[in-house]
């Protein structure tokens, strides 16, 4: 599902502030403590509160595995000026029915600046871009509202809700669920050109 330029650890994404690259042994600490943080772990499904000993090292273990395979593609996200410094991660999985599921999480300190939003967008991009997905999903927990604008303004719709597996948070949770076409993609790719393109209008994303 993933072409061979997604799998190898050399792979860099470059969005205008960040560079997303693959997660490495010496990012451990930083995912242990920014995941750990409880304001963090709990908008998600996967991430344990408290964080245990070792979990951030087997997590990028896995990762670095899955991406290598072409199974997976976890990325951590970091700023261009500090491109040692993970301050979040961003992931696509296969949902086994053709279909590429997202899913990130960032610092809490790195909050309300976009960055999240900007991720995204460029795995979205890099998605349609290098493979032959045709659809990409994503979930939101109803109690993360901030969750569900980075998914809008990166052009997901709304697609009713569903029950994902969640054993970081006890067990089954109903979540929102968000869905873009490729079809969609293109259309607004090409509305945001034309945009581009007329005299006085700009399309940088609201930060």
């Amino acid at each position: 599902m993933f072409p061979d330029l997604l799998c190898d650890d050399v792979f860099r994404l470059e969005t205008s502030r960040l560079w997303l690259r693959w997660p490495r042994a010496a990012d451990a600490a930083q995912v242990a403590s920014l995941a750990g943080d409880q304001d963090v772990a709990i908008k998600t499904a996967r991430i344990p509160h408290p964080y245990p000993e070792g979990k951030a090292a087997e997590f990028i273990l896995l990762s670095r595995s899955a991406n290598a395979h072409g199974q997976a593609l976890t990325l951590a996200i970091t700023k261009k000026r500090r491109p040692n410094e993970l301050i979040g991660c961003i992931g696509l999985e296969p949902d086994g029915d053709g279909r590429l599921e997202v899913g990130y999480w960032l610092g809490k300190r790195y909050w309300g600046r976009g960055l999240v939003t900007e991720a995204v967008q460029g795995v979205v991009d890099l998605t349609f871009r290098h493979t032959e997905v045709g659809e990409l999903r994503a979930s939101a927990l109803p109690a993360n509202p901030a969750s569900r604008r980075v998914l809008e303004k990166a052009g997901f719709q709304p697609a009713g809700k569903r029950t994902i597996e969640a054993p970081a948070r006890g067990g089954p949770l109903t979540t929102d669920l968000f869905r873009l076409t490729r079809d969609a993609w293109l259309d607004r790719s090409l509305a945001l050109e034309r945009r581009a393109a007329q005299p006085g209008l700009s399309t940088a994303p609201n930060m």
